[in-house]
């Protein structure tokens, strides 16, 4: 039995998946498989992969639904190992750091995060209104909202089995889950570490991401984040503090 499943989440990226497969091939030591989750049969994903011969294990997962939401929920479905890794179908750089994600989720981390802002990380490429939203969203909700992440936004993650067998998702749209089960994480007081990552611009294929169709419900849980430190934590420590306070009386 396998360790990690690497879910990926395809729409038509033809011989574009190539090479973040033979990067896989080059770099990850831990024990792990591919998860390929397709909305349709004849995407063009699956032609490129039909001959291809791996060291790991690569399961083909169809969508019943339509979309990345419902493709990636479809691999955490299927998947039945220790922990799981989303990751685009173009990312053929982020490889090398798999296994250091593994690891801090050996140490107990429920999530592991991928940053593109802390030192060794990088974002190169990012359309510019994007970019405003992706900085504006991390710099407040970790310095005004004390969430203990400074990329919030990068789906690029790894979620433990405990998480994705413990907490629901509520989201249906996009990429929204990744930031919701963060969200949530944080509220349960759960252990979230990081990893700092690249991240490129797409050259081939098209982007599923949605800025402006998305946002709405990526601000959900933007606010679920300022309310769990406001509403929930501090006034947590308030009762604590009154509780004290009334014992030394």
């Amino acid at each position: 039995m396998v360790d990690l499943s690497i879910i990926i989440p395809v729409y038509n990226e033809g011989e574009g998946i190539l090479p973040t497969i033979k990067s896989f091939e080059q770099h990850i030591k831990t024990s792990f498989e591919v998860l390929i989750c397709f909305d349709h049969d004849n995407d063009t994903t699956l032609t490129a992969l039909k001959d291809i011969s791996a060291r790991f294990p690569i399961r083909y997962i169809k969508n019943q639904g339509k979309g990345p939401h419902g493709a990636v929920m479809a691999g955490f479905f299927a998947s039945d190992t220790k922990a799981c890794i989303v990751i685009p179908a173009d990312d053929d750089f982020n490889a090398p750091i798999i296994d250091n994600m593994y690891e801090k989720f050996t140490l107990g981390a429920d999530i592991v995060c991928a940053n593109r802002f802390i030192p060794g990380g990088s974002m190169v490429n990012c359309p510019w209104p994007k970019a405003i939203l992706v900085r504006f969203a991390a710099f407040t909700l970790y310095y005004l909202a004390r969430l203990p992440v400074k990329d919030p936004t990068n789906g690029f993650r790894l979620f433990s089995r405990k998480i994705l067998n413990g907490v629901k998702v509520e989201s249906t749209h996009g990429f929204t889950y990744s930031i919701e089960l963060l969200a949530k994480a944080h509220r349960l007081n759960l252990k979230i570490l990081e990893v700092s990552a690249q991240w490129i611009e797409r050259s081939h294929g098209q982007s599923r991401f949605k800025v402006i169709k998305w946002l709405p419900h990526y601000l959900k849980w933007y606010f679920y984040i300022f309310a769990t430190t406001y509403l929930f934590k501090i006034r947590h420590k308030l009762l604590l503090l009154l509780l004290l306070l009334l014992l030394l009386l």
